[in-house]
């Protein structure tokens, strides 16, 4: 395998399927058995994952809502995806921890850097739920933070997208698909890979990232093992 230990970012929104909001149990078993694919090859995995198919935060404070509060929701949204997560996982026979920035001691470890590193070497998935645990930071920023304390070897972005395009390639046929590109072009292009926080953490911890399609399977196991799937960003 190319890479050893890896951080997966999930969005929220990928976990409902075909439907509107909430989680798809469907999806779900989907994405566990890719997960699987990569376990069973000895690779290490973290997960951090979104909650806007629940709430968001952003959205909230659109809406009038305190954009602190707002942001709250949005971390305990993130805990019930990775709940629903962890229970998939465990279902397909792979050992899982949840580890949360916010301590809720009786559904979640609270997040240990060491203990993570641990339970990784044990062959154990470990879920990170809660963002940063605190307000204004997305799940982005938590999954680079999380991926440089775990010394991760890259982060694999997967989302509905093939990789990164010049254009929206949903809105735009002509769009152009880059299999590679440095941080440096994706600034000045002004691309959205990830939020500006999150990217701009990843370029100084020299931390590749690799955005790919999520939602076809067998994807996950042809980026770790070095195939040319995705979309690569690093120096």
């Amino acid at each position: 395998m190319k890479y050893n230990r890896i951080l997966l970012k999930l969005s929220g929104e990928a976990l409902m399927g075909s439907r509107q909001y909430g989680i798809d149990p469907v999806r779900l078993a989907e994405y566990a058995e890719d997960i699987k694919s990569i376990t069973d090859k000895g690779v290490e995995v973290a997960i951090v994952i979104g909650g806007g198919n629940i709430f968001r935060g952003v959205a909230g404070a659109s809406n009038g809502m305190d954009r602190v509060q707002g942001d709250h929701m949005g971390m305990l949204a993130t805990v019930i995806n990775g709940l629903a997560l962890q229970s998939a996982l465990e279902n397909s026979g792979i050992p899982t921890r949840l580890q949360t920035a916010i301590k809720i001691n009786e559904v979640a470890e609270p997040f240990i850097r060491r203990k993570a590193i641990r339970h990784l070497e044990k062959g154990r998935v470990v879920i990170f739920g809660g963002g940063t645990g605190n307000p204004y930071f997305t799940t982005d920023s938590a999954a680079v933070l999380r991926a440089i304390e775990i010394e991760a070897d890259v982060i694999l972005k997967g989302t509905r997208v093939d990789g990164i395009y010049n254009a929206d390639p949903e809105k735009d046929e002509t769009a152009v698909k880059f299999d590679h590109i440095t941080f440096d072009d994706v600034l000045q292009r002004g691309l959205k890979v990830m939020d500006t926080t999150a990217f701009t953490l990843s370029q100084e911890n020299q931390l590749p990232i690799i955005v790919f399609d999520m939602n076809t399977k067998g994807n996950l196991l042809k980026v770790i093992s070095g195939e040319n799937i995705g979309t690569k960003v690093n120096l």
